[in-house]
């Protein structure tokens, strides 16, 4: 949609996607974990303690940053939490002052941006999202599994996020920025429904059974699809191109 869309859309968005990957990550901890080790739990708390003490200090060396990761990751993987909230943990540690561009968080975010998109982001959707269309394939679409899968991507997402800021919104807790509409946070909300990453993440963790799991690869994909779709063509229709000023206003003015 290019520069029709204000730029308080975009930052929306984004913040929903990256709150979404947290709630999920909390998700995976909190429900996928089948047993516990209290000592690798603490070990790790600990790790986390110091890395924050080294925040707190402005002690800005990334390789320490780094090997107290590694070392809260280990110990995360053995203490039956999914090792995933390590990352968490350590991206909350490490220094961001006010978001300056030489802050230490700041110039990782830059150096990973290429890797991540070009190689990392490729090879979890190539190793998490296969999917084998065997005889009878769509029938599995009807299944009770799917159709809570389309019914949370593409009802849930665009119902979720209207509901909760307009609930934010009337009770004070925040408003909507200037020239925003409630319509535009519907749409948003339509495009919040692309959720195939995590979504295929803990349909991984959530079942054993081959065909379960492939319905609901197809079904998830499905969803995010119809969600885009939703999304572009509502936004499409309520954001207008800006209007070229004509050459003679801007020599009068």
């Amino acid at each position: 949609l290019g520069n029709r869309v204000p730029a308080s859309l975009k930052i929306l968005l984004t913040a929903i996607a990256v709150i979404d990957d947290l709630g999920a990550i909390l998700v995976i901890a909190i429900f996928y974990t089948t047993s516990l080790s209290l000592m690798n739990l603490v070990i790790v708390l600990a790790i986390f303690v110091a890395l924050l003490l080294l925040n707190k200090f402005k002690i800005n060396f990334l390789i320490l940053y780094i090997i107290g990761g590694i070392a809260m990751w280990y110990f995360m993987l053995h203490s039956g939490v999914h090792s995933t909230l390590a990352g968490i943990l350590l991206a909350f540690a490490i220094p961001f002052g006010k978001g300056e561009k030489n802050s230490l968080s700041y110039k990782l975010q830059d150096w990973l941006h290429k890797p991540v998109a070009l190689i990392i982001l490729p090879l979890f959707a190539l190793a998490n999202t296969a999917i084998v269309f065997g005889k009878g394939w769509d029938t599995g679409l009807a299944e009770p599994g799917s159709l809570g899968i389309f019914a949370g991507l593409i009802i849930g997402k665009p119902l979720g996020v209207f509901l909760f800021s307009f609930l934010a919104v009337s009770s004070g807790v925040c408003t909507l920025p200037l020239g925003m509409k409630w319509k535009q946070v519907l749409g948003i909300g339509f495009l919040a429904g692309i959720g195939f990453t995590m979504s295929i993440f803990i349909t991984l963790l959530a079942y054993t059974d081959v065909v379960m799991i492939t319905e609901s690869k197809i079904s998830i994909l499905l969803a995010s699809l119809v969600s885009g779709i939703l999304g572009y063509t509502w936004l499409h229709s309520l954001l207008k191109k800006p209007q070229a000023i004509p050459l003679k206003k801007i020599k009068n003015i």
